[in-house]
Parts: structure tokens; sequence; C-alpha cells
């Protein structure tokens, strides 16, 4: 496939063609001091090559050939491991020579590991230029680490023929190798012994294209988008740019598989990021541009700080945060990054202030699904060995190919708010995972697959800046309720600062969340007694749905177990919930066990008592006037 554009071809010599990257520079000029060369990393993607037409993006073979035929190398041979032998270019000529030299047919089907070694033994001692690359290379065998006496037969005459190679120079031409380039995934692929410390077998990395390679790309898929004729003169002329830094992380193969993506989905040129984002998640519909996404967030403060009480500061910066998100401009500042989270938030306070139950709401708010929210208790990631938990064990340990607790839920969910509670907690080498995916907004497991973070949203809670040591090793409190708002975010930012710089080392993390952390107040009276009416108002809630009871309190009760609850509100909304649950749900359960539930009945706690530290509660039980007695089954006290 080529567009008409290029100026420049296969034959134009020398080195610094355009459209030749570093790594395959990096070959040519070993083909004078290395007999074998190790190619791995990103080799089956595309490679953009120019054409007397313009570009085209053939596999890593054909791009091979367009550079050793530079240097004077009539053809390549490709011995496949999994799919047989060929030759490159492809024609009658060619696989005649071929056969000639080595005796083996292309197209024979798998070769044995002798029919290999035939064909390297034939290839490098050829008197005329000759060069074989082992494609597949890592299929060779089972496990590199592990050979069988045939397989350890194979690599020891590959180890002796790269020691007893000889330079060639026919027609004069410069002395180089007939050399063997191997094709692997990894490193590992090849047995550790027949390349290390082997100064005749060079490894040679083969990166993921660079901005400028997938600019140029990007330039020569264009006029392919649906649209592009129609499109304005500005559209254009930022579109490479454009597709280039939505595609960071990809391939040249992703690029034209974005571009097929697009033309089916009838993507407009101006919305190619779409394409990206459903090429990434695999997932075409796109919660953050719903219709009703923006008439939930303009009013989501409110409704939010009805059942988030007392933080309003940290409502309206996380609602402004997603707004931001949801018109795109997360990020904005750094560059046009789509694989980047949709929003990254770090909320720090007292504890039991609100900050997992905010988190919550942001959840239904955005995603109208309380399913997308998932959770992860950072306190169990303390050692280091439980990184293997989030994204899986390494290749060659138990359960490996099982993937991590957090790239499992994020491939399923893509679009999801993820809580990890209590960061300061986790192992600080653990945090590193969390620069990538801040940064990248991708994150691969340990099978080697890539999760994208792009759609999701990314809360991190920590009850740093609260409380601290001093000087002797005694904790104290660092802020009070007491103290002004502003004074009250200057100490607690303080403090994060402090953890992330000097305890941790990581302040690139910490510049990571930038502007993104919320402070969260402390609990004061009159937030108190909302969580209170709050918390009651779900134990009768409860009692409905349950059983269906109505529960009353009597004036004076509310009030005493109002004083009980929210006498210290030092914990918080948890502080004023466990005194309820002592002094009101387990009584009231109990002396509902003792008397017996009758669906309908209204329950009334006319008083509270408080005996040797143990709460009791005496109940009118008001029962419908159909229901003289339990129903079957119901628990009661029956009489002697």
């Amino acid at each position: 496939m080529s567009v008409a554009g290029g100026d420049t071809g296969p034959g134009a010599g020398g080195f610094g063609v355009p459209g030749e990257p570093a790594w395959l520079r990096e070959l040519r000029t070993a083909l004078s001091v290395n007999a074998q060369l190790v190619l791995y990393g990103n080799v089956r993607d595309c490679f953009l090559r120019p054409t007397a037409l313009g570009w085209d993006l053939p596999a890593i073979t054909d791009f091979l050939w367009w550079a050793l035929e530079r240097d004077g190398y009539p053809h390549l041979a490709v011995v496949d491991a999994v799919a047989g032998t060929r030759v490159v270019p492809d024609s009658t000529d060619n696989a005649a020579a071929f056969t000639e030299l080595t005796g083996a047919r292309p197209g024979a089907g798998r070769p044995k590991l002798a029919d290999v070694a035939r064909v390297l033994d034939a290839v490098t001692a050829a008197p005329g230029r000759c060069a074989v690359a082992v494609d597949y290379a890592s299929r060779l065998v089972a496990d590199a680490g592990r050979l069988d006496p045939e397989e350890h037969e194979f690599f020891a005459a590959c180890e002796r023929l790269s020691h007893q190679a000889d330079l060639h120079a026919p027609a004069g031409g410069p002395p180089l190798y007939n050399p063997v380039i191997w094709i692997v995934q990894h490193e590992r692929d090849l047995p550790v012994w027949l390349t290390a410390g082997n100064d005749a077998i060079r490894k040679i990395a083969v990166p993921r294209p660079d901005f400028g390679t997938r600019r140029q790309a990007a330039s020569w898929l264009a006029p392919a988008l649906p649209g592009y004729a129609d499109a304005s003169p500005e559209v254009k002329a930022g579109l490479p740019d454009r597709l280039a830094e939505q595609t960071q992380g990809l391939g040249l193969r992703a690029m034209l598989e974005i571009t097929r993506l697009a033309r089916r989905l009838g993507t407009p040129v101006d919305q190619i990021d779409e394409a990206v984002r459903c090429y990434r998640v695999g997932v075409h519909d796109n919660p953050w541009r719903a219709a009703h996404l923006r008439d939930r967030l303009s009013g989501a403060a409110a409704a939010i700080g009805t059942k988030v009480s007392g933080q309003q500061e940290a409502i309206q910066h996380s609602v402004d945060i997603l707004v931001r998100s949801v018109l795109g401009l997360s990020g904005a500042h750094a560059g046009a990054h789509a694989s980047r989270p949709r929003g990254v938030l770090l909320f720090v306070g007292p504890t039991g202030v609100g900050k997992t139950q905010l988190a919550k709401e942001l959840t239904q708010t955005v995603f109208g699904d309380p399913q997308a929210y998932i959770r992860f208790d950072m306190s169990e990631f303390s050692a280091e060995h439980a990184a293997d938990r989030l994204i899986g064990a390494p290749p060659g340990y138990v359960g490996h190919d099982a993937g991590g607790e957090l790239t499992n839920a994020v491939r399923e969910r893509p679009f999801s708010l993820i809580l990890f509670d209590e960061i300061e907690k986790a192992h600080p080498r653990i945090l590193d995972k969390f620069l990538q995916i801040l940064d990248d907004g991708r994150l691969t497991d340990g099978s080697g697959s890539t999760v994208y973070f792009s759609e999701a949203v990314l809360v991190f809670t920590s009850n740093l800046g609260v409380s601290g040591l001093d000087g002797r090793g005694v904790r104290r409190q660092l802020v009070s309720a007491e103290m002004p708002r502003d004074e009250l975010e200057d100490r607690v930012r303080a403090e994060v600062t402090r953890h992330f710089v000097e305890v941790l080392n990581r302040p690139e993390l910490l510049n990571r969340f930038g502007d993104n952390i919320v402070v969260f107040n402390f609990i004061d009276g009159g937030a108190a007694v909302e969580i209170f009416d709050g918390l009651v108002g779900h134990i009768a809630a409860r009692l409905a749905k349950e059983h269906e009871m109505t529960l009353e309190l009597a004036p004076d009760v509310r009030e005493r177990l109002l004083a009980a609850a929210t006498g210290n509100v030092g914990n918080g909304g948890r502080g004023i919930g466990s005194v309820l649950e002592s002094a009101l749900v387990n009584p009231l359960a109990r002396e509902l066990f003792e008397r017996g539930v009758v669906p309908g009945a209204h329950v009334r706690v006319a008083a509270l008592d408080r005996v040797a530290g143990s709460w009791s509660v005496r109940v009118d039980y008001r029962q419908p006037a159909a229901a003289a007695a339990p129903p079957a089954g119901a628990f009661a006290k029956r009489p002697a």
C-alpha cells in the first residue's frame, strides 16, 4: 500500500536515509563487526518505509530487506520458526538461488532444528553477499532455560558458528558478514549463555516509534480518514500532530488499525481521539460524552453536599476536576496526552470525614452505576512483593498468566472510579507503579498485556497532615478543628509535601498530583448533626426494607443519642456510626428479637438507658390492627 507524496525510495544508498530509524542504522553498522544480530522488543510492529510513490508499512523482514539491499545483499532468506522458509523479495529466481545454496525449498512447512542449522551454515559460508533472518525465533524451543539435548546441540552449533564466520568482500565491496539475524520478543527467548559475553553477537532493541515517526505516519494515513477531504485547512494542518500525540505509546500497526476503525465507525476526522480511545479500551460507547452527564455535573456539588456533610470546599474542588475531565481539558497544559487518566484526586484529611463516601458519590454522578467503583485498601500492599497482586506475577512464577487484581479490574471496566485507600501505607516500590499510570495512563501486567487507564478516574486517600511524630517520637495533632480553613489547608499540604519528598523520596509522584490535592475539613457541630440524622434515617430505612416496620425516636431519646454520638467528633462520621450501633441498633435488635417481628408494626423507642456500660431501650410496640400475633417463622419470645 502506498500514497503519493514521498520523494525518497530504495536504492538511495549510504546511511541516514529518510525513514531509517536509529536501530536499523545500528544494524547496518554492525554488519562489518558482528556475525550475528539479535533484534528484540517492538519487532511485531509495522515500519514506515519510503517508496517511489510515497510510503508503506511493511513487516520487519521486508523492512530489513529494504536496508540490506543498499549494502549489496541480493535477497534475504527468512527461516520462519512457525511457517517455514521463504525469500524476500519473493521471486522465482531468488527461491531457486536459495534452494541451490541451502538445499531447502521455500514454504516447506515448520523447519526442524537440524534444517535451520544447515541453512545458517550455508548462508554464513556463502562466498557472495547473503543474509538470513530467523523469524519467530522465540518459538524455536519451548523453554530457552531448559533445553533438551537436541536443542542444546543446536544453539551450541550457533555459538560456534558466530565465532567462525568470516567477512566477505565480493566484487571489491566493503568486507561484511553474511549475518544471522535472530528476531525475538525478548532477550531471554534465546539461551543466556549464547549471547552473554559473546562479542560476535550484538543485541539491538527495536523501540516503539517516536513522535516524529508517528507524525510522519499520521500525515500519510490522514487522507484515508472519514471527512478528510471536506475538513478545514486548520483541521488538516493540525491532524498529524494530534494523531501522533493521541497514539503515544502505540506502534505504527496500531495507527493503521485506528485508521481502519475510524473508517468503519464513520468517526469524523476532527474526532479522531474517539477512534483512538475505542482502540485502547475496546468500548465504543463513551460515558464521558453522554448528554446527561453535563446536566448531572451542573448540580452535582449541591446534590453531593446532601450526602457528604461539611465538605463544601472538597466537593466543589472535586466536581471542578470532573468538569475539566468531561471537557477533555485534563492535562491540557502539558499537551494532548489522551492516554492520561480522566481525573486524578488525592483526598487528605482526618479519618471519618467523608473521603470514601465522596468517592462513591462521584462514581454515581459520573457513571450512574455504583458498580463502577473499584476499591483497593493499600494497607494490604505494605510489602514490596505485594505488587504482584496489583499487576500479576512476572513470567516464570506461579500465577503469572492470571493477571493482577488492578489490571484485570480495569480491563473489565475501563470506565470506572478506582479508589486507592490510605495510600501512605503502601510500600514505596509499589507507589512507583503509579508513575506510569499517572503519566501515560497505561500499565503492563505480568503477562505482558497493556491495560489503559485513560477513561478512569483515580482517587487516592490519605490521613497525612492530621498528626505526626514530634522530636521525641510522640504522636501529636498537627491540625485542629478550630483552625481557619486556609491554615488547615496549608499545614496539611505542607505535611503531604514533606512525606513524599523527605520520607518516601518520591517528589516525582507528588508532582503528578499537582493541584489535585483535596483537603477535607474536620466534622463540626452542624455537620455532625446532619451525619447523625442521616445515619438514623439509614437505620429506619433498613428496618422498613427488611421487616416493613417503621421506626420513631422519642424527642428525649433522640437528644440523648445525639449528645452521645456527637460528644467527640474526633473520629468523624465513623465514630458517630459506632455510637449509634452500640446505643441504638444493638439494644433495638435485642428487643425486637425478644418481642417478635411483625411486618407493618410501628416501633417507638420511648426510653434509652445505660447501666454498667451497656445500653438498653424501652420500646412501645404498636402492631397493625390485622396482626394479633407474629407470623409463623418470626422471632418471638414464647410464654412458658
